[in-house]
């Protein structure tokens, strides 16, 4: 199910990320998102998010969640992060959070990432660098 994704990241469902429904609780699926996705910078070359980003750095513009599966604890959530379009100061990257337990697609969502100049306080375009890591990490330029 996650083959066309060049991170994942296998997490441990915790008891304490249900809810009072009795399953996962909806924002810890936008938590899941973001450990595949730091791992994905990390595996760019980038340090994680932080003040050692210095004078650039990347933020989320938007993020969104389709909800597909109830998962349940116990269970181990395989998630996905992949880039699959790039322009000239941002990114969109694709999540897919796979229930081991159920063997399926709990939930899939995308964020809009934009490159960003903290110094100036405005969008800068991607460095060379972050557009060559990406497009060796995926193993081709993602299109615009």
């Amino acid at each position: 199910m996650l083959d066309d994704y060049p991170v994942i990241v296998d997490l441990e469902v915790r008891w304490g990320e249900m809810d009072a429904l009795g399953h996962v609780n909806n924002v810890m699926y936008l938590q899941y998102f973001e450990t595949a996705r730091i791992v994905y910078l990390e595996r760019l070359g980038l340090e994680p998010p932080g003040p050692q980003w210095g004078e650039r750095g990347l933020i989320i513009a938007s993020i969104g969640c389709r909800y597909k599966y109830p998962v349940t604890y116990p269970d181990t959530l395989s998630v996905g992060a992949k880039v699959v379009s790039v322009v000239e100061d941002r990114l969109i990257m694709e999540h897919s959070v796979v229930s081991q337990k159920a063997g399926r697609e709990a939930a899939s969502g995308e964020a809009e990432i934009v490159s960003y100049d903290y110094v100036a306080g405005q969008r800068a375009p991607l460095p060379p660098e972050w557009l060559a890591a990406i497009t060796e990490l995926e193993g081709r330029r993602p299109p615009a």
